[in-house]
């Protein structure tokens, strides 16, 4: 019984901002906007991600403070440290959730490990070197939603699931030129 509440208990425990996880990373990042920190950004970007980041200031005519002044997620513009849930980790590649209040949705955002640290890996998505380390939770409930749709009667069937075939009467159209 032991055993099983210190795995509960590890499992659910919140991450500090110190914590070398993809949640204390997110943590780190969500502070470091909150600061307008532009160098502790930096520190919790992967190279490819900085690498996207300098690009994109490029093309837009930005400078690199002002690419990065979100973090390049819409997470960080919440007031307060959003829910954070669903940390997944395999390997060198993690994922957590984080609560977006502007679109009421959860966001999966992607991490690495770099140079011994959790890092946020836009850029590593784009590149195609970075790998989900297993389906969000959100993914799985909208499986589970599609799943438990799929127990509906469609609308013409019957509760046998047999097609209704009684014709339907026509309604008449009214007349239009009647002398």
């Amino acid at each position: 019984m032991l055993a099983l509440g210190t795995i509960f208990s590890a499992c659910n425990r919140t991450a500090t901002p110190n914590e070398d996880s993809p949640t204390g990373a997110y943590k780190r990042l969500y502070a470091a906007v909150k600061a307008k920190d532009t160098e502790a950004i930096k520190s919790v970007m992967s190279k490819k991600t900085m690498d996207v980041t300098k690009m994109a200031a490029e093309k837009y005519n930005h400078t690199l403070e002002q690419q990065l002044e979100n973090g390049w997620t819409g997470t960080t513009f919440a007031a307060t440290l959003p829910p954070i849930r669903d940390q997944r980790i395999d390997g060198d590649m993690g994922a957590v959730e984080v609560y977006n209040e502007k679109s009421h949705q959860w966001e999966d955002l992607p991490f690495i490990r770099e140079d011994g640290a959790w890092k946020l890996a836009i850029g590593d998505t784009l590149a195609g070197t970075w790998k989900l380390p297993g389906k969000s939770q959100s993914e799985k409930d909208r499986e589970a939603a599609n799943l438990s749709g799929n127990n509906m009667v469609p609308l013409n069937t019957n509760i046998n699931g047999n097609f209704n075939t009684a014709p339907r009467p026509i309604k008449p159209k009214p007349a239009t030129n009647m002398k």
